[in-house]
């Protein structure tokens, strides 16, 4: 499916860019953050399992198991972010 993910924050400064368009087999939030995990760096240190990373799904604060669908938009970004 094809989904649009968006960046914020530190992710945004870690990864390189604010968004980009992704094509994806994930069907959880949760999936798709071990998928952008598996690319490497800067996605494996910036998405780590260990950092505290606050998720969205069509603008709605969302948890892991949150089901993808196609054409959604999903942002990822550091639990305090600024104004």
């Amino acid at each position: 499916m094809n989904l649009r993910v968006k960046y914020f924050a530190s992710v945004r400064e870690a990864v390189g860019q604010g968004s980009e368009a992704l094509q994806t087999r994930s069907e959880t939030l949760g999936a798709l953050r071990d998928e952008l995990i598996a690319r490497g760096e800067p996605y494996a240190s910036a998405l780590a399992r260990g950092k505290a990373v606050r998720m969205a799904l069509d603008q709605v604060m969302s948890d892991e198991p949150a089901v993808l669908r196609e054409g959604c938009e999903v942002a990822f970004f550091p639990p305090v972010t600024g104004g």
